[in-house]
């Protein structure tokens, strides 16, 4: 069993752990962390990595740090968010081979409200599974989950600032659109695969993770 948390379009090595694990536990009891990929995402667009964050109302005295995932709230307070995420989207990568086979797919989503971050994170990971092509199993938790040493606990190994390691974990290189301004940039979001590799996406997933049991 894998446990991961709940993420708005989440990194590489995130879709590696959908693609390649059987059952998948998302833990949406355990506490709100911040400047984690639990609200934001990394792009590569022309001036290099753009961090999208989606802001979420503080909901208690204690602070975000203290709410349960599953109470966390998407402000009200900001209502362009997701219009500015979404060009965001845009002018990083309409120029990349697949931005327009997937993008009347993708951009109906940021026209939605949504309540709670874990219903937004929910809905446009399913929505990117179905194009890649995989349907991950995955159970959902509302209680904090004590893992034991027979589970894969990837709560705090995959993290923007302070990644553990990750032996399952090794990104292969592929063809990024603005590849030619930077080296090779490594576990973005997997919108940034999806856009520059479409039907390819899986082969990346697969061979990024080398003890994988392909869908």
């Amino acid at each position: 069993m894998t446990i991961l948390f709940s993420a708005y379009l989440a990194p590489v090595q995130y879709y590696t752990k959908l693609y390649s694990s059987e059952i998948i536990v998302e833990d949406r009891g355990e506490h709100f962390i911040k400047q984690t990929y639990r609200n934001r995402c990394q792009i590569l667009g022309t001036r290099g990595i753009e961090t999208l964050i989606v802001p979420v109302e503080h909901l208690r005295s204690q602070g975000a740090s203290h709410t349960p995932m599953y109470d966390v709230r998407i402000s009200d307070h900001d209502t362009s968010w997701q219009r500015r995420h979404l060009q965001a989207l845009r002018t990083a990568y309409e120029g990349s081979p697949y931005f327009d086979y997937y993008i009347d797919d993708i951009a109906p989503l940021f026209e939605q409200p949504f309540k709670y971050l874990c219903d937004w994170n929910a809905s446009i990971q399913q929505t990117i599974c179905e194009l890649i092509g995989f349907l991950p199993t995955v159970r959902v938790s509302l209680d904090y989950i004590d893992a034991e040493a027979s589970h894969s606990d990837l709560r705090k190994v995959i993290n923007p600032k302070h990644p553990l390691p990750d032996s399952d974990f090794m990104p292969q290189p592929y063809y990024q659109l603005h590849g030619h301004r930077t080296n090779f940039v490594p576990n973005l979001s997997i919108v940034d695969l999806l856009f520059n590799m479409g039907p390819e996406t899986r082969q990346v997933l697969n061979t990024s993770h080398p003890t994988s049991c392909p869908q």
